[in-house]
C-alpha cells in the first residue's frame, strides 16, 4: 500500500461523510484502501482533522499505555477504537500492548523491554543494591502471578468435574456458569482463557441466563395453568388466562416459553366421514352455515355422537346455543332411542322464555325426521333446519364441540366402564360451560360471556 498525502486522506473522509456511498465504494472512487479509509473515518470522528493528518513519531510512556488499556477494559472498546480515541496511528501497536500486559504485566510496557532475551554486556558489571532488590521484587511478582494462575486453573477444573462432564464436553452455557461463579476470585480474562471461551460468547451466554431468570416466575404460572386444565390449553388460552389474573404478557413470549418447557396442548385428530344413506323427508337448511347469533336462544344446533368403552357404547345428544357456544341441555344414554332426543328437547325447552323461538338445526339423522320430533317443534313454534345430505360442514359448530370433547377428554383418558365415562362427561360439560375460556368470547367462558352481555355482569 502506497503512502497517502494529508489531502488525499481528508478528501476521502469528507467524501464518505457526505454520504456518497459506503466504505468500499468511497475507497474505490478515491483510490485508497478500505482498511485505511475505515481507520481515517474513526480517527476523524474521535479527534477531527488532527486525527487524520500526518503525525510525528511518538514514544509512549508506561502511564499512557496503561491508560489506553484501562479505557479498553472499562468501556469494552476494540483496539481500533482505542487507537482512534488516543490518536495512535499503528493499530497493531495497541494489540501488542494488550498482549504483553496480559502475558507479563506492567513491566513489559516499559520502553526497550525484551523479556527473557536480554543482551550480554561486554563486561558484566556488579549489580547495585537497588538493582538486586528490584530483581528480587520482580521475581516474587512473577511467582505470585504463576501461583494465581495455577489456583485459577485448579478451581476451574474442580468446578467442571463437579458438573459430571469432562472439560471438552462442557457446553458454552456450563463454562459460562463456572466463570461467573469464580469471577469474584480471579480476573475475567484469565478465566476466559482457562475456559476457552471468547469474551463475546461469555456475554451472550450471560445475557441468556439473565433472560431465563427473568421469566422464572412466569414459567411457573404457565405450568400451573397448563396442569390445571390437563393440557387442554394452548399458548393463546394460557395467555388469556394470565391476563385474567392481571399479568400483562405477550402471547409470543408465552409460546416461546411453552416450547422450551415442552408443554404442548392436545391436538384433535382430523376426521371426516361423508353420509351416503338414503334421503327421507327433510327440513330446508335455514341456518346456511351462519353460526353467529346476536342474542341468546336465537340459534340452536344439535347432533348425536357415540363413545365405545369395553365393547359397550354410550351416546351423547346435546343442544348448543350459537350465541356463546353454551351447552343448554344434553342427554346421555346407552342406546340412541327417540326417548333420548325427547328428554333432551324437554330440558332445552325449559330454558326458553315465552317469547323465544330459536332455530334448531340438525343433520338428517333418523331421530330428527320422525313425525313426533317435528310436531313437538311445531307446537313450540321452533323453526326446524337441517344440513344437506352427507355434508357435516353445515353443522360445523356442533362437530367442532364433539371434536374438542373427545380430544380433551375421551382420547387422553382410559375409562374402565361406561359409568366412569358418564361421570366424566357430566364433569366436562360443566367445565366447558363455566370454566373453559374461549378466545372468540374475549377470553371468557360461555356462562361468563352470557352473564356479562345479558345481565350486566362486570
Amino acid at each position: 500500500m502506497g503512502k497517502y498525502t494529508d489531502k488525499q486522506k481528508l478528501d476521502a473522509v469528507q467524501a464518505y461523510r457526505n454520504g456518497g456511498g459506503g466504505l468500499r465504494a468511497t475507497a474505490e472512487s478515491q483510490g485508497v484502501s478500505v482498511d485505511s479509509l475505515r481507520k481515517w473515518v474513526a480517527a476523524y470522528a474521535a479527534r477531527g482533522t488532527q486525527g487524520v493528518v500526518t503525525k510525528r513519531r511518538s514514544n509512549y510512556d508506561v502511564a499512557f499505555k496503561l491508560d489506553v488499556l484501562r479505557r479498553m477494559a472499562e468501556e469494552r472498546i476494540s483496539c481500533r477504537q482505542a487507537a482512534a480515541l488516543f490518536d495512535i496511528r499503528r493499530l497493531n501497536q495497541v494489540a501488542e500492548w494488550s498482549r504483553l500486559y496480559e502475558a507479563h504485566g506492567a513491566a513489559a510496557l516499559r520502553p526497550g523491554w525484551k523479556g527473557e532475551q536480554t543482551r550480554m554486556s561486554k563486561l558484566p558489571r556488579q549489580p547495585k543494591q537497588a538493582d538486586v532488590l528490584a530483581d528480587d521484587q520482580r521475581s516474587r511478582e512473577e511467582l505470585l502471578r504463576d501461583l494465581q494462575q495455577l489456583r485459577m486453573e485448579n478451581a476451574y477444573l474442580k468446578k467442571g468435574a463437579g458438573l459430571g462432564s469432562s472439560e471438552e464436553a462442557l457446553s458454552a452455557r456450563e463454562r459460562t456458569l463456572i466463570v461467573l461463579e469464580l469471577r469474584h476470585r480471579f480476573p475475567l480474562s484469565g478465566l476466559l482463557r482457562c475456559a476457552g471461551l471468547a469474551r463475546s460468547s461469555f456475554y451472550y451466554q450471560q445475557k441468556a441466563l439473565k433472560a431465563v431468570e427473568k421469566h422464572l416466575d412466569l414459567r411457573e404460572r404457565i405450568r400451573e395453568i397448563f396442569t390445571h386444565h390437563r393440557g387442554r390449553y394452548g399458548y393463546r388460552r394460557v395467555t388469556a388466562e394470565l391476563r385474567r389474573q392481571g399479568l400483562g404478557v405477550n402471547h409470543k413470549t408465552v409460546q416461546k416459553l411453552m416450547v422450551r418447557m415442552q408443554l404442548k396442548s392436545l391436538v384433535r385428530p382430523k376426521r371426516y366421514k361423508a353420509f351416503v344413506g338414503p334421503v327421507a323427508e327433510a327440513a330446508p337448511n335455514h341456518l346456511q352455515r351462519d353460526f353467529e347469533a346476536a342474542q341468546p336462544n336465537e340459534k340452536w344446533v344439535t347432533d348425536v355422537t357415540e363413545f365405545k368403552v369395553n365393547n359397550r357404547k354410550l351416546y351423547l345428544s346435546p343442544v348448543m346455543d350459537l350465541y356463546n357456544r353454551e351447552i343448554v341441555s344434553y342427554e346421555i344414554a346407552e342406546r340412541p332411542l327417540p326417548t333420548m332426543i325427547e328428554s333432551m328437547l324437554t330440558k332445552a325447552f325449559d330454558r326458553l322464555e315465552s317469547n323465544e323461538r330459536p332455530i334448531l338445526h340438525s343433520d338428517q339423522g333418523w331421530h330428527y325426521r320422525m313425525p313426533s320430533f317435528r310436531k313437538r317443534l311445531q307446537r313450540k313454534g321452533l323453526v326446524h333446519s337441517m344440513s344437506r345430505k352427507g355434508n357435516c360442514l353445515d353443522n360445523a359448530a356442533m362437530e367442532s364441540f364433539f371434536a374438542t370433547l373427545k380430544c380433551e377428554l375421551f382420547y387422553v383418558n382410559e375409562f374402565e366402564s361406561i359409568e366412569a365415562l358418564k361421570g366424566a362427561l357430566h364433569d366436562y360439560i360443566r367445565y366447558y360451560n363455566v370454566d373453559r375460556i374461549k378466545m372468540s368470547l374475549s377470553g371468557l367462558s360461555p356462562v361468563e360471556y352470557r352473564q356479562r352481555e345479558t345481565q350486566g355482569w362486570p
